[in-house]
């Protein structure tokens, strides 16, 4: 069994019956008092994020979870369906686990996050930054870099994002796919 002093950035805890993945945490130790541990904490197979406060030397169990690369192939009925790039095997995956589905490719690749002892799928995470290519949006005016004005755009996966309005049809462009945003256009 473990305790607070263990505790890093990305670890993953067993919490309240869910697996949780530490996002920050603080040790504080106050002047009058004991010390305790600020934590964030994030549901692997939920999504939500809550704050939690441990005492110093709190025991904790920690869970093992894999990270394993996969290829996706395919979305059908029974979810996004991606192979393991060393045995083949398939899986199929629904769409509230993968953390930016819209950004998905054939072919692209992801790491699944599995619970080790269970074999139990938690959540798919692509990789943060993606290339795609602007299928549509409306022409771009030249020198007009300096604004900060934005315009909507579909990206090559049916996506839509906003967009400068240097941007043209057919650019690349790489986008961050926590934030689902635009980071820069990408020369080709």
């Amino acid at each position: 069994m473990a305790t607070t002093a263990d505790i890093k950035n990305g670890k993953c805890i067993i919490f309240n019956h869910d697996i949780f993945q530490i996002i920050e945490f603080q040790h504080v130790k106050p002047g009058k008092g004991g010390a305790f541990v600020r934590t964030k904490l994030k549901s692997l197979k939920t999504g939500r994020v809550l704050d939690n406060t441990f005492l110093a030397g709190h025991k904790l169990e920690f869970a093992r979870v894999e990270r394993r690369s996969y290829q996706y192939l395919y979305k059908d009925d029974m979810g996004f369906n991606f192979m393991n790039n060393e045995n083949y095997e398939q899986i199929a995956i629904p769409e509230s686990q993968i953390n930016a589905p819209e950004y998905l490719r054939d072919g692209d690749a992801a790491e699944i996050l599995f619970h080790a002892e269970k074999e139990e799928v938690l959540g798919c995470e692509l990789p943060q930054f993606v290339k795609l290519k602007v299928g549509f949006t409306e022409p771009g005016i030249k020198g007009d870099t300096a604004s900060n004005t934005t315009k909507p755009a579909e990206l090559e996966t049916g996506a839509k994002i906003q967009v400068p309005l240097f941007v043209n049809e057919g650019d690349v462009i790489k986008i961050d796919t926590k934030t689902k945003s635009y980071i820069e256009r990408v020369k080709v």
